[in-house]
């Protein structure tokens, strides 16, 4: 009988508030199949400079770069002594290849943004210490003996932008959480009242995720829906918005560090969940929403019709007519969305004990090619 695999899984520091990368390292470890030893990687994170009075963000920012830059290579230098492999779960952590002996580490790219202002400065244009740290990432992603990815579209990309081998990437979708079901839970609390029908967004408050054609999209619709309200999840709001929410007054609520079970049941609420992205190196919340028996309207992108394939509905990036358009036929014919039994049908292929089984067999690959 073989010896068990010896896996270590590195996850970003939760102090920096990355939800759906901790989702992810979760689920792999949660996941892994027998014949796999995982080490979950995660060490506190030292308060050196957020602990100055005052110090603030930038106070928080240095000790990133402590902790990232400094501490954890030393962390992940010990653990790669002690297994087999050494398994990056966040794509900007890839400069911890560095700390691993060759062929010995793999990186998850959930998207190429992390990239963007080496891979193409001239439209991402950022301070030369960002570049240089993006740049080490780079490199130890093109480093890595192995390079997962979530959807054909990133992997696309990654070989023809970040030129990493075709033979070294590895399709490995998300999965749904258990929690994401259409079944209604009464006994879960919510911080934030549901009952006249809502829009609901999930997402950061990165630019890429377009909140503010997300307002406006919502300011158009609400013309022609009285009473609609709109419920973002993740924010904060871009001070640039600023008059744009106190626009639209208390029809607008935006709530963060809800559990999954909280968020499981504002989906199964939502009248309709929109996703108007302009860049995704997958949608989490396409399949989550739709695992909850949610429709589901999305930005027309490659990667986001990997997620919501045929059930869920596609507009133009940031054209706010057409997403009126779209969003009001859901919100008044209810057979313009496909039948929840095929919305079910169509996320039971995303499995996050397949995406565990994915990853776990590239790296056995890899073992038995090291001992051949």
């Amino acid at each position: 009988m073989p010896s068990p695999l010896r896996l270590a899984v590195v996850r970003d520091f939760r102090a920096e508030g990355w939800w759906s990368m901790d989702l992810c390292a979760d689920q792999l470890l949660a996941h892994l199949p027998p014949g796999v030893e995982e080490a979950d990687v995660a060490p506190a994170f030292a308060r050196v400079f957020g602990r100055v009075p005052g110090a603030g963000r930038p106070g928080f920012n240095a000790d990133r770069a402590l902790n990232r830059y400094l501490l954890l290579p030393r962390v992940v230098c010990r653990v790669a002594r002690q297994t087999d492999f050494v398994h990056v779960a966040d794509h900007s952590y890839a400069h911890l290849v560095s700390s691993v002996p060759l062929g010995r580490a793999g990186v998850y790219c959930h998207d190429l943004d992390a990239f963007r202002s080496v891979l193409d400065p001239a439209t991402e244009r950022r301070p030369w210490w960002f570049r240089r740290q993006a740049q080490r990432a780079l490199d130890g992603l093109r480093r890595a003996a192995v390079v997962f990815h979530s959807t054909a579209a990133i992997g696309n990309d990654l070989h023809s932008l970040a030129r990493v081998a075709a033979d070294r990437l590895i399709h490995a979708p998300y999965g749904v959480a258990d929690e994401y079901t259409p079944d209604p839970n009464p006994v879960v609390s919510l911080p934030v009242a549901t009952g006249p029908p809502f829009l609901l967004h999930v997402g950061s408050s990165a630019p890429r995720k377009r909140l503010d054609v997300l307002l406006d999209v919502f300011a158009a619709v609400r013309g022609r829906v009285p009473g609609l309200r709109l419920v973002q999840v993740g924010g904060p709001w871009w001070p640039a918005l600023a008059d744009k929410v106190v626009g639209l007054g208390s029809s607008v609520a935006q709530v963060r560090g809800l559990s999954r079970g909280q968020l499981a049941e504002l989906y199964r609420r939502a009248a309709v969940v929109v996703v108007p992205s302009d860049a995704e190196g997958f949608g989490l919340p396409v399949i989550e929403a739709l695992a909850c028996g949610a429709a589901v309207v999305a930005s027309d992108l490659p990667t986001l019709r990997e997620a919501g394939g045929t059930v869920a509905a596609y507009c133009p990036v940031a054209d706010v007519p057409a997403w009126a358009a779209a969003v009001v036929n859901v919100l008044n014919n209810s057979h313009s969305i496909p039948p929840l039994a095929a919305r079910l049908e169509h996320v039971a292929r995303f499995s996050w004990a397949t995406h565990a089984r994915v990853i776990a067999d590239a790296y056995l690959r890899l073992r038995e090619r090291r001992t051949a």
